[in-house]
């Protein structure tokens, strides 16, 4: 098979476009190289999301450089895993969720889909309050107009997704980097004195959170690299840039809260505390514009496997209005939780299409209307949830604090120590992998051998 087109009866002939495909049955042009692919995900992973959550990796009263330690393992197991997702996006040339036909069935990816459609909305909305709360921290001002100002901009982004693309990968990614660079020199001239409070109980539930950041963008990866030129520049890309700005901004928000801001682990305050951080800051918040675009062009796209010939535009905007005015109105972090539980999700599902693609004869992953149901599959997917649960359920507080109590029980029944330190991500995916490769993996191997003889 070409690494770079195939036709599953997805797309259909027709002439290129200059931009992504206004249908799910227009043909995708791949037109993103290597150099762009670094550059859009060394772009999307440069998110003040990620040195807010370096409170969360912190290991309290041990020393610095182990949890930098556990930022770099997590960081190269979780842009490795994206990778290793992104590539088949450049190869089928189809979005993710129509990718995942493949593995799971036409009818049967309906399920991810509807789940992302709810994260992809939900992630939105949080990186439009992100970007309201950091500018309006660093400024003094009301937020509201951030949030309006954010959701036109990425909503407009969302209209024209490859050229925003390639505004993102060929200047913004300097801007960015040229603010991030600002600030590791301002914080590192600072004294780093140990950390005393910190979120994770053990190194590898820190390793833990730093895996879910490159992971959580498995059920999006493929939006993007089906516009990119080849399969192998689609997972060097991803893996690179992202794997490298996750190592980045996960270092700076942790030395930032060793130098700056160890009381109530308050990251933004921390960088807004360096001398001209405030402006590095406000960079920071104009590039962070690319999460929520990515967020809103993904439930777009996430759509159209459901219904192929919806417009992504309207979707687009659609979407973009709706997270802006939950933006406005809505508590999101009431929809944290829900969030994480979703994430938990997809961690398995991401195993189960890794060994799933990469094992079955290429010929047989079918992308089109009338895929197949793969049960033994959607078996491994569900194990692997499971097993997420049964070594770190996810938290709910007040109303849905049932589910993790239920859980918490069950991890009783079983003899696992709730606070076991492993880490949830690698359970699953162990899990989920193995099982699809003892339920899928003789038929798909042998089928692998009559092909070459």
């Amino acid at each position: 098979m070409s690494d770079t087109t195939t036709d599953h009866g997805v797309n259909r002939p027709g002439s290129a476009t200059h931009d992504a495909p206004l249908t799910l049955e227009q043909p995708t042009v791949g037109s993103l190289g290597l150099t762009d692919t670094l550059g859009l995900w060394g772009n999307l992973g440069i998110s003040l999301l990620l040195p807010v959550a370096a409170s969360y990796v912190v290991l309290a009263d041990r020393p610095l450089s182990v949890t930098l330690l556990a930022i770099v393992v997590g960081a190269v197991i979780g842009s490795v895993l994206l990778g290793l997702a992104a590539a088949p996006g450049a190869r089928q040339r189809v979005p993710a969720m129509v990718l995942l036909r493949g593995v799971l069935g036409r009818h049967a990816s309906a399920l991810p889909t509807v789940l992302n459609l709810a994260q992809c909305v939900g992630w939105a909305t949080f990186e439009i309050v992100i970007i309201a709360e950091a500018a309006s921290t660093a400024l003094g001002t009301p937020r509201w107009p951030f949030v309006l100002a954010a959701g036109v901009v990425a909503t407009g982004m969302a209209l024209r997704p490859v050229g925003a693309m390639q505004v993102l990968a060929r200047y913004a990614v300097w801007v960015a980097l040229a603010a991030v660079v600002y600030l590791f020199v301002r914080v590192l001239a600072h004294p780093l004195p140990p950390l005393h409070g910190g979120g994770a109980p053990s190194f590898w539930a820190a390793v833990d959170i730093v895996i879910a950041l490159p992971v959580s963008w498995f059920p999006l990866a493929a939006d993007y690299t089906r516009h990119v030129r080849s399969g192998r520049a689609a997972f060097t890309g991803s893996a690179v840039g992202y794997g490298a700005a996750t190592i980045a901004f996960f270092t700076l928000g942790v030395l930032a809260l060793a130098a700056y801001g160890t009381e109530g682990l308050d990251v933004i305050g921390a960088l807004v505390a360096v001398p001209f951080g405030a402006a590095s800051v406000l960079v920071l918040v104009v590039v962070e514009v690319d999460e929520a675009f990515a967020n809103i062009y993904s439930t777009a796209m996430s759509a159209q496997n459901l219904v192929s010939r919806a417009d992504r535009r309207i979707l687009a905007a659609g979407v973009g209005v709706l997270a802006t005015l939950l933006a406005l109105t809505f508590d999101i972090a009431s929809y944290e939780a829900f969030l994480f539980l979703i994430g938990a999700v997809f961690v398995p599902l991401a195993g189960v299409f890794v060994v799933a693609y990469y094992l079955l004869p290429r010929d047989r992953w079918d992308v089109s209307s009338t895929a197949p149901t793969r049960p033994a599959l959607l078996l491994a997917w569900a194990a692997g949830f499971v097993a997420y649960q049964l070594t770190l359920p996810t938290y709910f507080d007040g109303p849905g604090a049932g589910w993790t109590d239920w859980w918490t029980a069950r991890q009783h029944d079983l003899g696992i120590d709730p606070a076991n330190g492993w880490s949830a991500s690698l359970v699953s995916l162990a899990v989920a992998s193995v099982l699809a490769v003892l339920l899928a993996g003789p038929g798909a191997l042998a089928a692998r051998s009559r092909r070459r003889s």
